[in-house]
C-alpha cells in the first residue's frame, strides 16, 4: 500500500538514509576497536558498539521501507482546492474558544505539529479530508471532542523546488 507523502518529505526521509548509511563505517570501526580489547564476553564497550550498529540498522531499514512505500504527491501540481485534500492548507477555527490555526495536510512519515503540518492518518486530518470552505467538522481528539469551522483553503506548499530523485 502506498503512502502519501510531499516532495519536501520524500527528501528529508532520504537525507536521512543517506546521513545513517554514513555512519556504517564509523560504526564498524568502533566495533573493531571495542573487539581488540579482549573478552568479548565482558566488554561493555563492543556491546554498545554493537548495540549502537544494531539501532543505526534498524533505522536503516525502516527508513527503506517507508522510501519504497512512498507516493510522492507535490501540492504545488494541485488545482486550486475547493476541498481539502493531501497537500492543501487549511485554516479552521475551533468553534469552542474561537482560535484559528493554519494546518497543511501531510503524510505521516513528515508531520510537525509544531510548523502545523498534519499528518492525512491523525484524527484531525481524517475528519478534514473532503471538507470545503465553511463546513464544520466534528473530530475526538485526546482531549475530547471538538468541532472546527473550515475558513480558507490554498496551497502554500514551501519547497526549494527540487524533484524528489534529485
Amino acid at each position: 500500500m502506498k503512502r502519501p507523502i510531499t516532495p519536501r518529505g520524500y527528501r528529508m526521509l532520504r537525507d536521512e538514509l543517506r546521513s545513517l548509511k554514513a555512519m556504517r563505517p564509523e560504526l564498524s570501526r568502533a566495533i573493531e576497536v571495542a573487539r581488540a580489547h579482549g573478552d568479548l564476553s565482558e566488554n561493555a564497550d563492543y556491546d554498545a558498539a554493537k548495540e549502537k550498529s544494531g539501532m543505526v540498522e534498524a533505522k536503516i531499514r525502516d527508513i527503506d521501507t517507508k522510501i519504497s512505500m512512498a507516493e510522492v504527491i507535490d501540492p504545488r501540481k494541485l488545482p486550486d482546492p475547493s476541498k481539502v485534500v493531501f497537500g492543501v492548507t487549511v485554516t479552521i477555527e475551533d468553534l469552542d474558544s474561537g482560535e484559528e490555526r493554519k494546518l497543511t495536510i501531510v503524510g505521516a512519515d513528515e508531520s510537525d505539529v509544531t510548523n502545523g503540518w498534519i499528518s492525512i492518518e491523525s484524527p484531525l486530518g481524517k475528519s478534514l479530508i473532503g471538507k470545503e470552505e465553511g463546513d464544520v467538522t466534528k473530530v475526538v481528539l485526546p482531549g475530547g471532542p471538538r468541532e472546527f469551522e473550515i475558513m480558507s483553503l490554498s496551497i502554500e506548499y514551501q519547497d526549494d523546488g527540487a524533484s524528489p530523485d534529485e
